[in-house]
């Protein structure tokens, strides 16, 4: 429940941060954090269940980082037509918060790193938060140094690609997951 309390709090943090920094990769950070937090629920949820149950619930999960994957594709492509450089000092400070954060969150879920698709899941995702902060602290140096709001549009685009990297992998797994379950549960129904 910590975890979940930690990224509500940041997706807050972040949002807020993010508008007023006018930074697409703190919006972008964000997001993740809300999705961290319904996951991280659900997996909670999900645990001691039926293997068919969890793989759904990582299904679930690996859907709704495709949806963020896409949401931050398509706003980064419209920012580049319509923003100016975001505020680099306040990015930066965010980002650094954002990251102290995804570190206690790594810290916590450590031991559950190889678990089953839906265990697994959460590893990932509290992993991508921490690579996706580190990548904004620098995008909001680069963007200080050279005054372009690219660095920001850059490090959305890439943390969008991590998101559908992430997505791809825990939709395979699930998937497997799921057809390892219908074969044991026909192997059981045959049997009996």
């Amino acid at each position: 429940m910590a975890v979940v309390a930690i990224n509500a709090t940041m997706f807050l943090v972040e949002t807020l941060g993010g508008r007023l920094a006018g930074s697409r990769a703190l919006e972008a950070d964000a997001l993740d954090f809300l999705g961290d937090s319904l996951t991280y629920g659900l997996t909670l949820w999900a645990v001691g269940r039926s293997n068919r149950t969890r793989a759904g619930a990582a299904l679930l999960k690996g859907v709704s980082l495709l949806v963020m994957a896409l949401w931050v594709l398509g706003s980064t492509l419209w920012s580049v037509f319509v923003l100016g450089a975001p505020r680099a000092g306040l990015m930066g400070g965010v980002g650094f918060l954002a990251l102290a954060a995804n570190l206690a969150s790594v810290l916590l879920l450590l031991r559950w790193r190889e678990g089953d698709a839906n265990v697994r899941s959460v590893w990932l995702c509290s992993r991508n938060d921490a690579i996706g902060n580190l990548a904004v602290i620098v995008a909001a140096g680069a963007v200080a140094a050279t005054g372009s709001a690219w660095p920001d549009l850059l490090v959305a685009a890439a943390m969008a690609g991590l998101f559908l990297h992430s997505s791809i992998r825990i939709l395979r797994r699930a998937r497997s997951e799921l057809r390892d379950a219908g074969s044991c549960c026909a192997a059981i129904r045959s049997a009996g």
